[in-house]
């Protein structure tokens, strides 16, 4: 053997490539290996650890991926590369070609957010506008699709630079599954898991089209204007509202207000009258001994005026609603402008159903015709 047979010799075994990368950092998805001209000689050892792939990509094309392990570059474990270069008995010069070392564990944490807000509409609101915010997690599931298709040269890829893609994304998909849902407006910050599980499914053949799984998503809020959540907080509250116990409510601040009004006797005797009305809508609770003043606070001698009369005062329904209570009076002026007629059904107090107009005695002469019998001796 030759003095330049042995200096060969040593070069090959002092020159051996090791293609290996030792991740220093928590946001890098891609690192392009880097050597001079890009190459790498026969026989080269490659490294893959856990949690990464790497990519050879050869004048722009997928050429091989290798997944954790340690291998011995050459024919045998470059098939792609080889059927591409048309090594048919192996090859001892250096060979060019790109190797991309892809990130393959999970990043977790990633926001996201509506930069604008989506315009909705709502059937009893009209249009309305929302925003959104939460966080998601991915991994790189087929890196050879990712390198070609969203790293390309890109020599450090990070999650910053693919949290850009993503976000516009998830934005536009979230917008486009909101808007399709067609859901009362309340309840989108009600049903946050639902609708996060919904856009996932929607969103995942978008992210695997390049690659990338979309391993979680989560909503974490969906908030509203103040002024259309007042609305609908009171829109709420009339919905559920009962009509015959907002009426007994009223009442009693009717009467609270009045026992608090120091203009004299026209507001104590507005606070009475208004007494004995919520006397008669609470079905006779006051206890009958508490109506009349005792005898025993009256002065010997001292005249005892009749009690005060109380006005029978009438519940009518219309378009299925319960209204009132009305006094004699006014129930016949509802009567005179057709508000009500002789087959609207009434309730007063002592009376154990529902009764038609014409069928109640003193209201009967709403109907006319009605006339006295003639005087006895006449």
């Amino acid at each position: 053997m030759g003095i330049f047979d042995e200096i060969k010799k040593k070069l090959s075994h002092e020159f051996i490539d090791i293609i290996e990368w030792l991740d220093n950092s928590n946001d890098t998805i891609v690192h392009r290996f880097e050597r001079y001209q890009n190459e790498i000689k026969n026989n080269a050892k490659l490294i893959v650890r856990e949690g990464q792939v790497a990519v050879f990509v050869n004048e722009g094309q997928l050429a091989d991926v290798f997944k954790p392990g340690t291998y011995t570059l050459n024919t045998q474990n470059l098939p792609l590369l080889t059927t591409i270069k048309g090594w048919k008995y192996g090859f001892n010069s250096p060979f060019k070609a790109e190797v991309y070392f892809v990130n393959t564990r999970l990043f977790t944490d990633e926001k996201w957010g509506t930069k604008n807000p989506i315009m909705l509409s709502d059937s009893r609101f009209g249009l309305t506008e929302i925003r959104a915010f939460g966080t998601y997690s991915f991994r790189i599931i087929d890196a050879g699709k990712f390198v070609v298709d969203v790293v390309g040269t890109d020599g450090n890829f990070t999650n910053y630079e693919v949290n850009e893609h993503l976000k516009s994304l998830i934005v536009t998909r979230f917008t486009d599954t909101v808007g399709e849902a067609n859901l009362p407006i309340e309840l989108y910050a009600a049903n946050t898991s639902e609708l996060s599980e919904t856009c996932q499914d929607v969103m995942q053949p978008e992210f695997g089209r390049v690659g990338i799984e979309l391993e979680k998503f989560y909503i974490e809020n969906v908030s509203m204007p103040e002024e259309l959540k007042k609305e609908i907080f009171e829109y709420s509250r009339l919905d559920k509202l009962d009509m015959g116990k907002l009426t007994q409510f009223k009442t009693a601040k009717a009467i609270e207000a009045a026992a608090k009004n120091e203009g004299g006797t026209a507001g104590a005797g507005m606070g009475m009258g208004m007494g004995f009305v919520l006397a008669q809508q609470m079905g006779g609770m006051i206890n009958p001994q508490m109506q009349q003043p005792a005898a025993a606070q009256v002065p010997q001698g001292a005249a005892v005026p009749p009690p005060m009369p109380v006005q029978t005062m009438y519940f009518y329904a219309t378009n299925g609603q319960q209204m009132g209570p009305v006094g004699f009076e006014k129930l016949k002026e509802l009567f005179a402008n057709r508000t009500i007629n002789k087959e609207t059904l009434l309730w007063k107090q002592g009376m154990a159903n529902w009764a038609a107009l014409n069928e109640i005695e003193e209201l009967k002469v709403f109907l006319g015709g009605n006339t006295p019998p003639p005087l006895p001796g006449a």
